[in-house]
């Protein structure tokens, strides 16, 4: 909600899309800064628009998953963008040749000034399963799953304040099992800034992982947990 400095960046990237038989659903928790009236001017482009309070970012993804009727759903949030118009014709690919529940891919965070200074590089390819106890996962802004997969095994935990993508990941990869395949290829562009790229929010988010893990019978601990840092700041570098 209010981001209407960065939300035309987010619908165009969606709207360009060369794959067109996309159901476009934008949820927003009551903004009061104008982005209303931005995402109202698309009109009909935009196949779903609710505008309500809500119970934070996750309430409002799940308020997205139980409205969308796609056979395969990706969440893309209002400071973010992909980094081209090919980007869901070659998720439907992987879906298609490889025939699995899951995929996902690498993604870059970038300025939130300047989308074309990128800051660091996030390499999904490092993941796999065992690694969940290390606090590791695959980018979630350019994970995309089979609606049935959210129909059989639920949706985000509401009781968290920024590891429920975390906890998702692991419930549908860990604990279910489900297929999933990596694209070896950035699809996203990331903002600096948000909700997990602040500083402030490491300390919450290492200990919503550790509650994470535990609940899912993952045996993780807080140093287990800090070791991914000196991956992600290797990763400044890449």
């Amino acid at each position: 909600m209010n981001n209407r400095d960065t939300i035309k960046d987010c619908i165009n990237s969606v709207l360009d899309q060369t794959y067109t038989d996309i159901e476009y659903i934008i949820i927003d928790g009551a903004s009061t800064d104008g982005t209303v009236e931005i995402i109202k001017s698309y009109g009909d482009m935009i196949s779903l628009f609710i505008s309500e309070p809500d119970g934070g970012i996750y309430s409002a993804m799940n308020k997205g998953l139980l409205s969308a009727t796609g056979d395969i759903i990706g969440i893309i949030n209002s400071d973010d963008l992909y980094v081209n118009e090919f980007v869901i014709a070659r998720v439907f690919k992987e879906f298609e040749d490889k025939c699995v529940d899951s995929v996902y891919a690498d993604l870059v965070y970038v300025s939130h000034a300047d989308v074309g200074k990128k800051v660091r590089h996030y390499d999904s390819g490092q993941f796999s399963p065992d690694k969940f106890v290390y606090g590791l996962m695959p980018a979630h802004p350019t994970f995309f799953v089979k609606r049935q997969i959210y129909e059989k095994y639920g949706v985000f935990r509401t009781d968290l304040k920024i590891a429920a993508d975390f906890d998702l990941l692991i419930r549908f990869i860990f604990t279910h099992k489900i297929s999933f395949s990596y694209i070896p290829e950035v699809l996203v562009k990331m903002r600096m800034g948000g909700v997990s790229t602040s500083v402030s929010s490491i300390w919450i988010n290492s200990l919503e992982q550790i509650k994470v893990c535990h609940d899912n019978n993952l045996d993780s601990s807080f140093f287990k947990i800090i070791l991914k840092y000196p991956i992600k700041l290797f990763a400044f570098f890449k």
